[in-house]
């Protein structure tokens, strides 16, 4: 929550001086990183809305949890950023090659792009801090967990940050150029560039909230991580199946078939499975758990006793 709330006060800050120096230079660029900058804005409401829904505690009518509303608030700033970023900087650059308009007064615009890069390196630098906190609880390379993991948003303000900077700095060449030139196209171009950027990021957002929202299994070293802590259980004797799936940031539906010790009645089977269900509910990143005994027959899954990795992050 605090990554967004800190992404907005920057990008709406930002958007402000960039509209303001969009209008006195009249440089193309300075036009499309206002644009961008405005998107960037719109879209940590949406994020900030995904975090609220997706903490809703289940009840009777979400049996599952809201978790998956996270993936479609997320979805929908990704839109935003196609549309109101990526889309009017296209179009903006295009007109400007078309027929250019006269742009002066650069210092301004070296100067909001100054501020910005600072202000949007500080948004950054927090996501940053923490998407790479997330990345070492599952040793993974943070931009690894960035493009794999499931939570949405921190993937989205992340991905925006890093856009917005280099965007900056395609906006300073283009500012640059223009001025050394007196040439509009190289601002033009600019601002095409930073269109083409945004709409890359907004594809590859829009593509991994879709595999979420329609059922994203786990990676091997989660897979790995959940089946250590149910062997964990003393009562367990193996594993033969296996099937998690994400309903939500950090959390897990958990389908498995085991192998109790022992030979017991069908009523104490029966409560034995209860309380390993609770117990593993009872573990933040699972949010439902459903065991289910094993025939004599099924191979074990390859899974040993190891101990079990932190996947709160996952």
């Amino acid at each position: 929550m605090l990554t967004v709330i800190i992404a907005f006060v920057a990008n709406a800050a930002v958007a402000g001086a960039k509209t303001v120096a969009a209008l006195i230079t009249g440089s193309a660029s300075m036009t499309a990183e206002a644009a961008h900058s405005w998107a960037d804005t719109g879209n940590q409401v949406f994020l900030f809305i995904a975090e609220r829904k997706s903490r809703r505690k289940r009840d009777a009518a979400h049996p599952m949890g809201y978790g998956r509303e996270a993936y479609v608030w997320s979805m929908f700033a990704a839109f935003g950023l196609f549309t109101a970023g990526a889309v009017v900087s296209v179009m903006h650059g295009i007109q400007e090659l078309v027929s250019p308009e006269p742009a002066g007064d650069f210092a301004v615009a070296y100067i909001v792009l100054a501020g910005a890069f600072v202000l949007e390196g500080i948004s950054f630098a927090q996501a940053f801090r923490q998407t790479r906190k997330a990345a070492r609880s599952l040793e993974r390379h943070t931009l690894e967990q960035v493009l794999i993991g499931s939570d949405p948003t921190l993937r989205a303000v992340f991905a925006e940050d890093a856009a917005a900077l280099i965007g900056l700095v395609i906006a300073f060449a283009g500012v640059g150029l223009h001025q050394l030139t007196g040439s509009p196209v190289p601002d033009a171009v600019g601002s095409i560039v930073v269109g083409a950027l945004l709409a890359v990021i907004a594809v590859v957002l829009i593509d991994r909230n879709r595999r979420f929202l329609v059922g994203q299994g786990v990676t091997a070293d989660i897979e790995k991580s959940i089946a250590a802590r149910v062997l964990e259980h003393h009562e367990i004797e193996r594993l033969t199946y296996l099937h998690l799936e994400f309903v939500g940031p950090r959390k897990l539906y958990l389908v498995a078939a085991v192998d109790l010790k022992g030979d017991r009645p069908e009523h104490d089977v029966a409560v034995a499975l209860r309380r390993i269900e609770r117990e593993l509910e009872d573990h933040e990143t699972v949010e439902e758990a459903v065991l289910t005994l094993a025939t004599p027959d099924e191979p074990s899954l390859g899974f040993g006793r190891e101990e079990a990795a932190p996947v709160a992050e996952a």
